[in-house]
């Protein structure tokens, strides 16, 4: 071996104690989770049970899953689900925007973007869930709960993306529209725009297949979608007809999957 070569391994810091120490740490931490977490058996009752959900799903009832009557079937569940998290998703993007041009320092002062980014936080540390059983209780059961819960909980996720884009603007624009006196509105609008579309849109998509999933989710307490047919069927032990809801989700999701990924990114690379 070359003397320099030998040399540099000799002063290569030894890394052996860091590792070793690293992981007792993991190790004891996972004992500690392991510890924390009561894990009872399987009981006869949960495997008979276990084995009619996996009957259920590879012998799903056709006739509801290509029932294609005004709510009579999965197709149906599955487009108010899609509606549910698409007008959501399109309310939420729009009130994203102002939002997270008051969060951004460098279109309004610190103090306001400050303020701005204490109300976002609140907003995402509440639960989708909590968001939808209060809005239960206001408009009732049904989609525009589900509408209502999707936008409410989209403009902290949107808006927080959508900062990150404006901090990455092209600041020589913005300062020669600040020399040449224009207001706030014209630099948002003539300077900031034209450059945000694109990855705004993406954002935008990205947020709808996030929402897809939520809606079937919210659907469990009663704020539309297909949840709310899925955790019926269960409790009545449907098996069948859960095994049809399952694999319309499991096609409406991959295709959205294959979609949005497509079209962000042409979006991000043009």
């Amino acid at each position: 071996m070359n003397k320099s070569v030998q040399l540099q391994l000799e002063k290569a810091p030894n890394r052996k104690l860091y590792l070793t120490t690293i992981g007792v740490i993991l190790t004891a931490l996972l004992v500690w989770s392991i510890l924390g977490v009561n894990i009872t058996g399987f009981s006869q009752r949960g495997l008979d049970i276990a084995s009619n959900i996996v009957r259920g799903i590879l012998t799903p009832d056709l006739e509801f899953l290509f029932d294609f009557t005004s709510g009579g079937g999965v197709p149906y569940l599955l487009f108010e689900t899609i509606a549910i998290a698409f007008l959501g998703t399109i309310f939420g993007s729009f009130l994203a925007i102002p939002i997270s041009f008051l969060m951004s320092p460098s279109v309004v002062s610190r103090p306001v973007a400050f303020i701005t980014r204490l109300v976002v936080i609140f907003i995402r540390t509440i639960p989708s869930l909590v968001y939808g059983l209060m809005f239960i209780r206001v408009t009732g059961p049904g989609p525009y709960a589900g509408v209502l819960t999707m936008s409410l909980t989209s403009i902290g996720m949107i808006s927080r993306l959508y900062v990150d884009v404006i901090e990455n603007l092209d600041r020589g624009i913005l300062e020669a529209m600040t020399s040449m006196g224009c207001t706030t509105y014209e630099k948002i609008r003539y300077g900031i725009m034209p450059q945000l579309f694109s990855n705004f849109l993406s954002v935008t998509i990205y947020r709808y297949d996030m929402n897809l999933r939520d809606a079937t989710i919210l659907g469990l307490v009663g704020a539309g979608g297909i949840g709310a047919p899925l955790i019926f069927a269960m409790r009545a032990y449907r098996w069948n007809e859960v095994g049809s809801i399952l694999i319309g989700l499991v096609i409406l999701i991959l295709a959205v999957e294959i979609f949005s990924n497509k079209l962000r990114g042409k979006l991000v690379n043009g």
